[in-house]
């Protein structure tokens, strides 16, 4: 597949493929991108394998407009929407790695609903700790 034309929208980024499909992915992927100004995301160029804007050091390949989940859910979408949630800390009090914690993130891996469960009780209790202050 390759990207002939890209627009933002509805916090998602949008292609128009080759043979005319439409394709899109949420931009919690892609945090600078997410941040950037219009300006900023407008100041691309397009390649074989893919969309590059040099000035946010950020890249999307045309393959990633292919994957499953173009949308976070779960833990991805809560950790991808809430930046300033410390996976790292979540993971050490839920007792599993920090690296295992990052690929349930990024949609590289998917944990067990009781998993997933035990990481989503600890972030609520968290938030419940906060309340408390």
């Amino acid at each position: 597949m390759v990207l002939t034309k890209i627009w933002f929208e509805n916090e998602r980024i949008y292609g128009l493929t080759d043979e005319g499909k439409t394709v899109w992915q949420s931009l919690l992927w892609y945090r600078r991108l997410n941040a950037a100004t219009e300006e900023q995301r407008n100041d691309y160029e397009i390649d074989d394998e893919g969309i590059h804007w040099n000035a946010l050091d950020e890249d999307v390949s045309f393959e990633s407009f292919g994957y499953d989940n173009p949308e976070p859910q779960g833990i991805s979408r809560i950790f991808l929407s809430h930046p300033e949630l410390n996976a790292s800390a979540v993971a050490q009090r839920v007792g599993i790695s920090q690296s295992l914690m990052a690929q349930y993130i990024n949609g590289m891996k998917k944990p067990s609903k009781e998993r997933e469960m035990l990481i989503l009780n600890e972030v609520k209790t968290i938030g419940r700790e906060l309340m408390t202050m």
